[in-house]
């Protein structure tokens, strides 16, 4: 994550954009943040609308920021010092809890309370999204490496595998019965699944290749991460750790071995209220956390401390995106 002196004098906006930290609230502001100084250098105030921003996503090349605010997709210029989006995306009739840019940059994924997994094709942003019908409202999904499928997670206790190419679900879990999936998560190679349900339950599956003739979603095992509502688990990108985010106000670090033991390593303590959503820096080093009391933090993964808190938002800090690998 950190940078050097030349690459922020030979950036035209004035600030380091390498790394990209960005977080939304209930107060409607979106703000871009200056890392390491804790400066905010952008705000979108986005005065006199409604909506609250719920989920943050960069894309891989660092271009385009998307805001699920409410019922739409904001798509704003990450350069650009325009506080206007230059792409909304409607089509959701309820709140949307989820949303992610496939690795090209061509489609966004979008999960929402309306029941529906939703593809939008950003080189025809005025064309009907993709539709699969979930039947439950959905809490996260997610985009499987290979590009070809989803995985989605529901407030009916399901987590199913969406088939891109034939559109159907492929694949439906029910670890729980009808406990609310929270969050999911998947390893960077596509190794391993973990989902985190609203009793602090995770559950974790090893995912093998159809070839291998083994199942496709492999139960490897199940921890209680949290004794109150856990609100999102995050794999980091190197998949040696996994973090979850809790109502208990604290970020729990656990290490994975090869053998998909979890092992508690940090109780990450500072926020002072729920923790909402996190993100890991490129070389899983550092994490950023979202809390209710209208801080974000950047946390050092080695010590467990907080290295910098970012104060401007004047309601809950519900979430995060920071992008500081290679564009």
């Amino acid at each position: 994550m950190p940078t050097t002196a030349a690459s922020s004098k030979s950036n035209a906006v004035g600030h380091d954009m390498s790394v990209i930290l960005v977080t939304g609230s209930y107060d409607h502001e979106i703000r871009f943040w200056e890392a390491w100084s804790g400066i905010c250098s952008r705000t979108i105030p986005r005065t006199g609308e409604s909506g609250q921003v719920n989920r943050l996503a960069i894309s891989h090349d660092k271009r385009f920021l998307a805001a699920a605010i409410h019922k739409k997709i904001l798509i704003y210029d990450i350069v650009s010092t325009a506080s206007e989006p230059f792409v909304t995306l409607e089509g959701h009739v309820n709140n949307i809890t989820s949303i992610a840019f496939n690795s090209e940059g061509k489609w966004i994924v979008s999960g929402s309370e309306d029941g529906t997994v939703k593809i939008w094709d950003l080189r025809n942003p005025n064309g009907q999204p993709r539709s699969y019908e979930n039947g439950a409202p959905v809490n996260d999904v997610c985009i499987h490496p290979n590009q070809g499928e989803l995985i989605s997670c529901d407030q009916a206790g399901s987590i199913k595998q969406w088939d891109l190419t034939d559109n159907i679900c492929s694949h439906e879990l029910t670890p729980a019965g009808d406990i609310p999936i929270r969050s999911i998560t998947l390893a960077s190679d596509g190794s391993c699944l973990v989902a985190g349900n609203n009793k602090g339950q995770c559950y974790v599956w090893k995912l093998n290749e159809e070839s291998t003739g083994l199942p496709r979603f492999q139960a490897v095992t199940r921890f209680l991460a949290h004794k109150k509502y856990l609100t999102r688990c995050l794999i980091s990108p190197d998949a040696r750790y996994l973090a979850t985010c809790s109502a208990d106000t604290t970020v729990k670090i656990w290490s994975i071995s090869p053998m998909y033991d979890f092992k508690e390593e940090k109780t990450l303590k500072g926020h002072q209220r729920w923790v909402w959503d996190c993100a890991f820096s490129a070389d899983s080093a550092y994490l950023v956390t979202a809390s209710s009391d209208h801080t974000a933090r950047l946390w050092e993964m080695a010590s467990g401390e907080t290295v910098r808190q970012y104060n401007g938002h004047h309601k809950a800090a519900v979430c995060c995106a920071l992008h500081d690998g290679a564009s």
